[in-house]
């Protein structure tokens, strides 16, 4: 049976902030189509405002419009569909933003952030298996990432959702589906920081600042944290950072490698922007490892000297979704949370209605928020 929902729909990329007053999102009814085979659906009860969203709305990630955007979410099941056997109504849930299948290569070798038909099912708008379950007036709209949260339900692929105990709150639950899952799994699965590295963590937002936690609990004895507020270098400062930069002095590079005897084991650039990318690779000792998990716009490009590459053995890596096994790695966070090694509540802003969503994208696109949520 079709359902009718609320949701946010973006209809057109790049109008102009203030996005209260532009409001790129528009909060319409849609209906819901009934999960097909290998899908379930899902009452969205948390949905964290993150800058992969952003990125979609200004135009810097291209995607398929229109489109109900949201990608970091929490829900409880409703329903499933022919062929889910291991879900049941009434399951929470942490939705996943990369659907694995299973079957593809990436997948066989234990990379299901880098599955294959995932990635082409994401940029083309529909779920894993290929179908679109939102209409607008009996016309179809495009999922985000198989999730498209910013709704009061979604369906999704099973695929695309871990189960969590229902002891964590909406908002914490949400965090680990995106902002935790990227920020943790860059530290411990892509560069694997050991304790007793030296690391800087380059842009702090939800990934950033979850990076930060990460790297504490991994034992890093010099932690430096750099961004351009000096109220979240303040945070930092309380959050296990023992140095803070601010990145727009103009000598922030020799900063850093005068507090590290010159540069850091591990760079790990979270802001998506060039010059973030340009200051964490200056910032990488000999030897060192620069990873970044930003997502900058895809036609921007970022100058390497290939000769440091090969006579410093230096070591430039990318990390989508934290190179994560989310069945894997959300269960383990979510574990370190509560041991108090992982305090992600501290990460927590605004909690917003989703009337209220465009105002939140004022907050984020201003990197004032922390990581806003919208709660149903």
């Amino acid at each position: 049976m079709t359902t009718t929902i609320r949701a946010a729909v973006l209809q057109a990329m790049g109008l102009p902030a203030p996005y209260a007053q532009s409001r790129p999102l528009q909060i319409l009814e849609l209906e819901l189509d009934p999960p097909g085979p290998g899908e379930v659906r899902v009452r969205v009860t948390a949905a964290g405002l993150c800058h992969s969203d952003l990125s979609v709305i200004n135009g810097d990630r291209p995607r398929p419009l229109p489109m109900v955007i949201g990608h970091e979410s929490a829900g409880e099941v409703l329903e499933c569909g022919p062929g889910v056997t291991d879900l049941a109504p009434g399951d929470r849930v942490v939705m996943v933003f990369m659907p694995s299948c299973g079957g593809c290569m990436p997948c066989a070798e234990g990379r299901p952030a880098l599955c294959e038909p995932g990635a082409a099912a994401n940029g083309a708008g529909v779920l894993l298996g290929g179908t679109r379950r939102l209409r607008l007036d009996g016309a179809y709209v495009n999922h985000h990432v198989g999730v498209s949260c910013f709704a009061e339900q979604c369906v999704v692929s099973r695929r695309s959702c871990v189960k969590v105990d229902a002891d964590l709150t909406p908002a914490e639950a949400a965090l680990f589906g995106c902002a935790v899952l990227t920020g943790v799994g860059a530290v411990i699965n892509t560069a694997r920081v050991t304790a007793g590295s030296t690391v800087a963590v380059l842009g702090l937002g939800g990934v950033g600042f979850s990076a930060l936690l990460a790297a504490a609990a991994s034992g890093a004895r010099a932690l430096v944290a750099i961004d351009l507020s000096e109220s979240k270098l303040a945070l930092a400062r309380t959050l296990g950072a023992t140095a803070t930069v601010n990145a727009a002095s103009p000598d922030a590079a020799e900063q850093v490698r005068a507090l590290t005897q010159g540069g850091v084991d591990f760079a790990f650039e979270m802001a998506g922007a060039i010059p973030a990318m340009e200051l964490a690779w200056k910032i990488t000792r000999r030897g060192g490892s620069t990873v970044s998990a930003g997502l900058p716009h895809p036609d921007k490009r970022f100058a390497l000297p290939p000769v440091q590459l090969v006579a410093e053995e230096r070591t430039l890596r990318g990390s989508y979704i934290g190179s994560a096994v989310p069945a894997r790695d959300i269960p383990r966070y979510i574990d370190l949370y509560r041991r108090g090694r992982l305090p992600v509540d501290r990460l927590m802003g605004e909690q917003l209605a989703l009337d209220d969503i465009n105002r939140g994208l004022d907050r984020l696109a201003a990197g004032q928020a922390l990581r806003d949520v919208v709660l149903f």
